[in-house]
């Protein structure tokens, strides 16, 4: 039986671990007809990687690269150099069986990283059916062009594209991540990642979901996500599980479903959440959500200004988060709040608008993140309005010179003045270059909740600790 030995590269452990889901999905798929194996170099960081190659002497090897850069404007960190040099050049060096790569960053940025890295093949998008075909055809001597996303180092393009409309996440296998990875380490700080659905088909400017994951939502059932739960919690206890999907609560009526079967099936969990889209939350879901197990969730309206909202085409309006937050307040779940701001038409105006929003419905208690500039990415609207505006080239690569988009009605060092400004006053407001709380302040969370025994989620520690050194001078 062949060998398939899969990569993780992603080293970043802030602010916490986040185990490799997709892979361990796709190990599933190929189990059958494969030996398979993960090398996870989230805390290994590759340095038993070329023994793990050595020993286990594969026959193909797929590299996951999960993010380019950390998308902070104030400290821009390029992931890619430290892929290249701990995971992909010293493998390269000892062996000259096929290269695949994919992940979420391959997928935006496929050909430059098939340049820089000299790949064989690689695949943009989820790979459960396209890397089994591709693996089948390389065994053959056949050739692979005809397949759907995928890119060769004889052609740097993509083949065909499948618009993802013919992958149905509905038979997904269970990513059983402790099955594949050493999942203690991440039990700490770290979550079980799951996913609910795939694709999204909201058109937010900067978005690159419908990119990676297509336009349309593709649903597992709800039974079979609270199968997969309720096996890992038993394998692993009382851990907590993240739903990783773009927004939650999309389709409507899709997370009721989910969080009715967990409270069916009596499943003692800790959940937690990324987005929540203002449109579909109701009274009903977030008791739903309560009843089920969740400790926390994000919300991530990115403005709260009417005109920003629309500019950004967000999809929802004012009130719906307004309506939303004011739901948020009263259950009291513990949310982190997320805004961009500098998008087309941002203005101080607008800047005052959301921060009007931030102080009068956002409790105290619950964080907010305020970042400045939107990242652009190539083949997403804010793309094409950059060059419109003849901010960018069009056939500018944007991989290793990152460009950011900010409104040419307020500066740049003006919107930082504003947020500044606004963080001083409100100890619940952070700079997205203050996103990583300081050793000192986290060691102190961490004494204070293993002495008091704390149940609430860590941000809300931290949120304490840093009023109380706000009060104390000693920030």
């Amino acid at each position: 039986m062949k060998k398939v030995l899969l990569i993780n590269t992603n080293i970043e452990k802030g602010p916490y671990p986040v185990p490799p889901l997709g892979l361990c999905m796709l190990a599933a798929c190929l189990e059958d007809s494969y030996q398979v194996r993960i090398y996870d170099g989230v805390f290994d960081e590759g340095r038993g990687l070329v023994e793990e190659v050595q020993q286990f002497n594969p026959d193909f090897i797929g590299f996951s690269i999960r993010n380019i850069d950390d998308v902070v404007i104030d400290r821009v960190i390029f992931y890619i150099d430290d892929i290249l040099e701990k995971f992909i050049q010293p493998v390269k060096k000892i062996t000259n069986v096929p290269i695949i790569l994919g992940g979420s960053g391959f997928s935006i940025f496929p050909v430059e990283l098939m340049e820089l890295t000299g790949a064989d093949f690689g695949i943009v998008g989820e790979a459960e059916e396209i890397l089994p075909a591709l693996l089948l055809r390389i065994q053959h001597n056949q050739d692979p062009s005809d397949l759907p996303n995928l890119i060769t180092a004889k052609a740097l393009k993509i083949s065909k594209e499948s618009g993802f409309s013919n992958i149905k996440p509905t038979g997904m296998r269970f990513s059983e991540i402790d099955r594949w990875i050493d999942f203690r380490p991440y039990q700490p700080k770290g979550v079980y990642s799951i996913q609910t659905k795939r694709g999204c088909s909201h058109g937010c400017i900067y978005c690159t979901y419908p990119l990676i994951e297509g336009r349309k939502f593709r649903t597992r059932a709800p039974a079979n996500i609270a199968d997969e739960i309720e096996q890992a919690s038993k394998r692993l206890g009382y851990i907590t599980f993240e739903f990783v999907d773009s927004t939650f609560n999309d389709p409507r009526g899709h997370a009721e479903s989910i969080c009715r079967e967990i409270i069916k099936k009596n499943i003692r969990v800790r959940l937690r959440t990324m987005g929540i889209n203002p449109r579909h939350s109701s009274e009903e879901l977030f008791e739903l959500m309560l009843k089920a197990g969740f400790v926390q969730i994000d919300a991530t309206p990115d403005s709260a200004s009417p005109r920003m909202l629309h500019n950004l085409d967000k999809g929802f309006s004012l009130p719906e988060i307004e309506k939303m937050a004011l739901m948020i307040k009263k259950i009291n779940i513990p949310t982190m709040w997320f805004f961009l701001f500098g998008g087309p038409g941002e203005n101080e105006d607008t800047f005052r608008e959301t921060l009007d929003f931030i102080d009068n419905y956002i409790s105290p208690a619950d964080m907010v993140y305020m970042n400045t500039g939107l990242r652009i990415y190539p083949n997403t609207p804010l793309f094409d309005i950059a060059v419109k505006e003849g901010r960018i080239a069009p056939g500018q690569s944007l991989f290793q010179q990152a460009a950011y988009y900010f409104s040419d009605k307020i500066s740049r060092n003006r919107l930082n003045e504003l947020i500044k400004e606004a963080s001083l006053l409100r100890h619940n407001c952070l700079s997205s270059a203050e996103t990583k709380p300081s050793p000192a302040m986290m060691a102190e969370a961490n004494t204070l909740r293993k002495n008091s025994e704390v149940q609430e989620p860590v941000f809300r520690t931290l949120l304490k600790i840093r009023k109380r050194w706000r009060e104390e001078g000693k920030i």
